[in-house]
């Protein structure tokens, strides 16, 4: 009997493979990085050949490392970088240009003339969304009027529309399907949230042909299967997730008022709000959590561009330090009041500013201040950010668990999840398995295949290894947040 569900975590910087056994223990691990293209200012692209080979060096690596074969192996779970936007040719499957990065912010001025023109509102009761550049809807406007021939090609049934889960789906199916699931169809602008429907008036507002546009399936279902020849034989793909939903999975946050935050190239917050597609006072957004035989769980979702991406400039950047993990000693080096203040709006700001047009910047510097200081900073910066999410979520909800739960690669610092937990005033948990966004995928797959009867199965597996609690004053932890909001104040443009 097969022992593993090997699951794909296709993310912003990096493709992942990981197999996990039915208690949710992984056996085997590859990751590799691929390069970032920045054409001009606000923009990020990748080469879709680049996410393509990656995935398949991982899945391979993954399984010799484990030293397990192809029949090892039950079933794939897909997760993946949400928003990034792909068009390729239905006959040869090669893509018309490159992805577009959910970070990518060319279609500001679209995005401005849509709000202008009176469209936030019922964007926003259709999709649970803003306008805003981050979704998929007007970045495949962008391609379809940009890249010569795109627009009579689609209109021809020339050309397929997808999110990474998608074009994935398609290659490793030899294009027999072309599929998505609820989740990160909700990321597009082009969904309607209620209905659980592509939106023929959302489409007519972007000017998208609904040819383009892939089935939308649950988060646990029968996505086809691989061709032999991506790992030397056929294998179902049972499970589909975007990045943020399926870390909300893989943390067991099944009941509402449960809340998770993933720290990775950015900063995702996900309270599960159950059946109740809740409507933030704060512009946050209104997600699918997840959706499981035909039954759509929602959550409110705050989004923050860049938090792990942040530690990446630092280091490439700046080149403060040569490794990530020199970041602990540096910060516990610091006083908590050293006054430095970094805001990363590198490619504008998200929730809860949504600011486009946002530039990062460093405040507070004076003569004393050294490497340490703005190292620290940098790492304060995701945990203020995590608190703006916090008081909007409480202003908009009752929450009723005010634990949160972590993960990511950032939450291997204790130093940044001490911080955390004195800024937010509440415990932050750290599972033992940390690489909760492919083991929600894994659970999902394993769902649609009988290895877990239901949720509660999956989360009895959940455990946790490092409860942060509280220690700074409560004077202390409102001084530096007042400095926070300002240094946030002077960077926006809106």
């Amino acid at each position: 009997m097969a022992s593993y569900v090997l699951s794909i975590d296709q993310g912003t910087t990096s493709s992942r493979a990981i197999l996990f056994d039915r208690e949710g223990r992984s056996a085997g691990i590859a990751q590799e990085e691929f390069p970032q293209h920045f054409p001009h200012d606000g923009w990020v692209e990748h080469h879709p050949e680049d996410i393509w080979q990656s995935v398949q060096r991982t899945c391979r690596q993954a399984l010799d490392n484990a030293g397990a074969r192809v029949q090892d192996v039950a079933a794939i779970g897909i997760t993946n970088q949400r928003e990034t936007t792909l068009v390729w040719d239905r006959r040869s499957g090669k893509p018309i240009y490159n992805a577009i990065v959910w970070q990518d912010r060319r279609t500001s001025d679209v995005c401005r003339e849509l709000a202008d023109a009176g469209h936030t509102d019922f964007i926003r009761e259709r999709t649970g969304l803003l306008i805003d550049p981050y979704f998929s809807a007007t970045k495949l406007k962008w391609l379809l009027d940009n890249v010569e021939g795109a627009r009579q090609r689609a209109e021809r049934g020339e050309l397929a529309f997808g999110t990474v889960d998608t074009f994935m789906i398609w290659r490793m199916t030899g294009g027999k399907v072309h599929a998505t699931d609820a989740t990160n169809a909700s990321r597009t602008a082009l969904f309607n949230i209620h209905s659980q429907q592509w939106d023929d008036e959302l489409l007519a507002l972007f000017d998208i042909p609904a040819n383009l546009l892939p089935e939308v399936r649950d988060s646990s279902d029968d996505f086809g299967s691989t061709e032999a020849e991506f790992l030397g034989g056929p294998l179902p793909i049972a499970g589909v997730a975007g990045d943020q939903q399926a870390a909300l999975v893989g943390q067991a946050c099944f009941e509402p008022g449960m809340a998770k935050s993933t720290y990775g190239t950015g900063c995702f917050m996900i309270l599960n709000t159950g059946d109740k597609a809740e409507v933030s006072r704060n512009r946050l957004l209104t997600t699918v959590a997840y959706r499981l035989d035909g039954k759509t769980t929602y959550a409110m979702e705050g989004s923050i561009f860049v938090a792990g991406a942040t530690v990446q400039w630092l280091r490439d950047g700046l080149k403060l330090f040569a490794d990530a993990s020199e970041t602990e000693r540096l910060a516990r080096g610091t006083r908590s009041g050293h006054g430095v203040y970094l805001v990363p709006a590198f490619t504008g700001l998200g929730a809860p500013h949504w600011d486009p047009l946002a530039r990062g910047a460093i405040l507070g510097l004076t003569r004393d201040t050294g490497i340490a200081e703005i190292v620290a900073a940098g790492l304060q910066s995701v945990c203020y950010q995590t608190r703006d999410l916090q008081e909007c979520m409480n202003d908009d909800i009752a929450v009723s668990n005010g634990t949160l739960r972590v993960d990511g690669g950032m939450v291997i610092n204790n130093w940044v999840m001490q911080f955390l937990s004195d800024m937010l005033g509440v415990p932050v948990d750290r599972p033992s398995v940390l690489e909760t966004t492919a083991l929600g995928a894994a659970y999902l797959a394993g769902l649609s295949i009988g290895w877990y009867e239901s949720l509660d199965d999956i989360a009895r597996l959940w455990h946790c290894e490092r409860s942060f609690e509280p220690q700074m004053q409560e004077a202390e932890r409102e001084r530096l947040y007042r400095g926070w909001l300002d240094a946030v104040a002077r960077v926006k443009c809106k």
